[in-house]
């Protein structure tokens, strides 16, 4: 008898550690389900901040796009709006070089319109080479021809000019055309 309630002792002790096995991993269970939800819904959101970041960028890209083509359009036209005085002085120019008996006011005049231009040209940053009798620079020169040297130190530099050269904000924008001494 004895062995027999040993027995269903073990027996009850075995169902009781089954049930507590049971219970724990159901326990388990929940806490996987509740991490992989965790996970999920953390997922989600990571994706859903991607896409936003994405979208954003996007924007911004197309945004500074505008305002990089705006920027260009709006310097023109400011460049323009200070060039329209002079294109007015050279139309009065014209209408008075026309009717004009004496030339000398005429060309008083046109030099006073090419003295206003240059000095707003300067002004928007731009500047004329001078480059006669300096040693020739292909940084800022093309040799258009060489002619023979009329003195010794004229060798290998600038004898005469055929088209100017211009700086722009110290910028090459035209090279200067030369013809120099061999």
């Amino acid at each position: 008898m004895v062995n027999e309630h040993e027995h269903n002792q073990e027996e009850e002790s075995l169902e009781q550690d089954n049930l507590e096995t049971n219970e724990e991993n159901k326990e388990q269970e929940t806490v996987e389900i509740v991490e992989e939800s965790d996970i999920a819904s953390k997922l989600e959101e990571a994706q859903d901040k991607y896409a936003r970041l994405l979208a954003e960028f996007e924007n911004y890209k197309k945004r500074t796009s505008r305002e990089k083509i705006e920027i260009i359009q709006s310097a023109g036209k400011e460049v323009i709006g200070k060039l329209l005085p002079v294109l007015d002085d050279m139309d009065r120019a014209l209408i008075s070089m026309a009717a004009a008996q004496d030339v000398e006011t005429v060309k008083q005049g046109v030099e006073l319109v090419n003295t206003k231009f240059r000095k707003l040209m300067e002004q928007q940053g731009l500047k004329e080479m001078d480059v006669v009798g300096q040693a020739f620079d292909s940084e800022f020169q093309e040799a258009i021809t060489a002619i023979p040297a009329p003195t010794d130190d004229m060798k290998n530099k600038v004898i005469d000019v055929v088209e100017k050269g211009y700086l722009l904000n110290d910028k090459v924008i035209r090279f200067a055309k030369v013809v120099i001494g061999q």
